[in-house]
């Protein structure tokens, strides 16, 4: 556990919790987004002051960077541990597609995917260029595991891994969307197996 010194106060500097504080500044970008995310939310949410959160984590877009990293590393790790614990591909791609509905659905604070709501668009911003490389890693990493399942022939040698990545990542985002409009999991569950239908064509193709 990472101790950071916090204000001074009379006597001695109060010190706080690092990683309970971006867990708490986690849940704030995951519910608001970073632009909404204003400080006196997070400062408020994490338990310490502006000064504090300047000296321990440099800028509001540095912590947003951490907090991300532990999301994806925790919650959002859902994705990776499906594609690397399932033997059969398809199988693989479909419990990574439960697990988002179920995942997204879980916390009515906080909905969706925290990768789906980073800053997106065309323009060179840092922050949006920041969000395109989440979102493409995600993407990348369903393409390899569906490149290995044609290595191991448990799909046809023609399927089209990258155009089936890119549908398998538009439902992921499209349900994380749903789920922060309040999409219930029931419904969430119904998009997975409508898309597991499609997905299980591959087999036959």
């Amino acid at each position: 556990m990472a101790i950071v010194k916090n204000e001074k106060t009379r006597g001695r500097p109060r010190a706080f919790d690092r990683e309970a504080a971006v867990q708490r500044a986690m849940e704030v970008f995951w519910a608001q987004g970073y632009e909404s995310a204003s400080m006196p939310l997070l400062t408020e949410a994490m338990g310490i002051s502006a000064q504090s959160l300047y000296a321990a984590y440099g800028s509001k877009q540095a912590l947003y960077r951490e907090a991300m990293e532990r999301y994806r590393t925790t919650i959002g790790g859902f994705g990776q541990r499906a594609l690397e614990e399932e033997g059969d591909a398809l199988q693989a791609i479909m419990r990574l597609l439960r697990d988002a509905a179920i995942t997204f659905s879980e916390a009515p604070d906080h909905p969706g995917c925290m990768i789906t709501t980073a800053p997106a668009g065309i323009a060179d911003d840092e922050l949006i260029l920041y969000g395109r490389q989440l979102r493409t890693i995600s993407r990348d990493m369903v393409c390899r595991r569906l490149k290995r399942g044609v290595d191991e022939g448990q799909l046809p040698a023609d399927t089209d891994c990258a155009a089936w990545a890119r549908y398998v990542s538009g439902v992921v985002q499209g349900m994380s969307v749903q789920a922060r409009d309040g999409e219930t999991r029931a419904g969430l569950l119904s998009i997975v197996n409508i898309a597991a239908s499609a997905l299980e064509g591959l087999r036959g193709s």
